[in-house]
């Protein structure tokens, strides 16, 4: 047997020259392209970019036929005139892309509203893909769209419907909100640095995102302001707490204008101060509207249901990024969408450590993870069980605030379908160090049969 002729040698596909280069979408000829090569339906794999877009015209089979690109969206009527052309000849057309911010939106109502079916493939996958798919670790405008079709062929893909507007009017409410949260913290933490040498004694008596202490310096102005004119800053900061403001503490925020140790406004100072001041309450009234119109949103949807064991606004966030919790399978579904399901990195005798993904919305992983140190402040269950893995890890409280948070992910799951939040049926209590009182004897019983549907702890 000759050397060409072993069967143990690996034999590498040898690719064809300028196999990636692409043609102006105007030059394309759509009668270059048979039905015969297309083996049943069109692929339009699309790279999506800010404008530069690029599209590989593929066989059902995920072969590259022709490579296209255009300038969005101003070319966009040329592409979706092709696509109708192979459609009218009797050729199913099928467009597939990547998820890349909304660069891609426009395209896709595009598409939707000419009725061609639209799917999308992780960029994940792409990335990893690009060794493989041609044995260079490169990866450009034209491969990319290559790969997409290859793994659209491959069933790697997912098809893309419109999404519900009740979850759109919810994630908009969402950005007004962090909008104003994002204002309001940045001009607190100015505050606090003005007032540390203006008015040190101030936040030591109210807190420094209170309403009453932004009115009070907002109005008013500095120590020497209020010390001029006590019975102003006593009916200002009893009309603004609604008199929930102790007045032994009024008295000590007067006492400390009038005997402050802080450094003298002088000249501007006091408007800068001042004017801080004014825009942090601004803000935080705003916050506060923004956050009112979330849980109003959130009440008439889905997310209601989840209220109750997490709150409105942490409901909201959960509706409007993964989507109604009823529509998944299992929890390990509900759980892989938000990112919190669980890698692992190990190889021979190195034992990686387990960590969660991250692949889905950040939004939803920052709203659990406030929620979960509001359900360890409020609920004994879950704090014992919190203080006992963290000790069992060496104190490292991060990863046990991630396992409760995915325990609080799957009651979720649950709560979604009707079950009442129960934080007995998430820990085998009767391992816990409980108070006295704080558990019924009959959930310790039931214990083993709760947690069927749940992780063990």
């Amino acid at each position: 047997m000759s050397k060409s002729q072993n069967p143990t040698k690996e034999v590498i596909p040898i690719m064809k020259k300028r196999i990636y280069r692409r043609m102006p979408v105007n030059d394309f000829q759509p009668t270059t392209i048979s039905p015969a090569d297309l083996g049943g339906k069109l692929v339009f794999a699309i790279d999506v970019a800010k404008v530069d877009m690029v599209a590989a015209i593929a066989a059902a089979s995920g072969r590259v036929l022709q490579t296209i690109s255009w300038k969005a969206p101003e070319q966009n009527h040329a592409v979706l005139a092709i696509l109708a052309g192979f459609r009218a000849a009797g050729i199913p057309v099928e467009a597939v892309m990547e998820p890349s911010g909304t660069y891609g939106d426009v395209l896709r109502h595009q598409l939707e509203q000419d009725a061609f079916p639209v799917f999308m493939v992780s960029g994940k996958r792409t990335y990893d893909a690009r060794e493989l798919f041609d044995g260079v670790p490169s990866l450009h405008d034209a491969k990319a769209a290559a790969i997409i079709a290859r793994l659209h062929a491959d069933g790697l893909s997912t098809h893309l419907r419109d999404e519900n507007p009740d979850r759109r009017q919810l994630r908009a409410a969402l950005a007004i909100m962090d909008l104003h949260q994002e204002r309001y913290l940045q001009l607190v933490h100015r505050l606090e640095s003005w007032l540390a040498r203006h008015w040190p004694e101030l936040p030591t008596l109210i807190e420094l995102t209170s309403s009453s202490l932004m009115a009070i310096v907002a109005r008013i102005g500095g120590p020497a302001d209020v010390a001029a004119a006590p019975d102003e800053a006593r009916r200002l900061l009893r009309g603004i707490s609604h008199r929930l403001l102790p007045d032994d503490r009024i008295a000590a925020i007067i006492a400390s204008a009038q005997a402050s140790v802080g450094v003298p406004l002088v000249g501007l100072e006091r408007d800068a101060l001042m004017a801080i001041a004014a825009d942090a309450y601004r803000a935080h009234r705003a916050f506060t509207s923004a956050k009112t119109q979330v849980d109003q949103l959130a009440a008439t949807t889905p997310a209601a249901a989840l209220a109750p064991a997490v709150g409105h606004t942490t409901a909201a966030a959960v509706f409007a990024e993964v989507g109604d919790a009823r529509s998944y399978s299992c929890t390990r579904a509900f759980l892989k969408a938000m990112g919190i399901n669980l890698k692992e990195k190990s190889s021979g005798k190195m034992q990686g450590q387990l960590k969660i993904t991250k692949r889905g919305p950040s939004r939803v992983r920052q709203y659990l993870w406030l929620a979960v140190f509001r359900w360890i402040q409020t609920d004994p269950i879950a704090n014992a069980w919190y203080q006992r893995k963290k000790q069992r890890d060496g104190g490292r409280a991060s990863r046990a605030a991630v396992a409760l948070m995915r325990k609080l992910a799957k009651a979720l799951y649950h709560v979604a379908r009707g079950a009442a939040f129960d934080s007995s049926k998430l820990f085998d209590v009767r391992r816990l160090q409980l108070p006295q009182g704080d558990l019924p004897l009959h959930r310790a019983s039931a214990m083993r049969k709760s947690v069927v549907c749940l992780e063990a702890p």
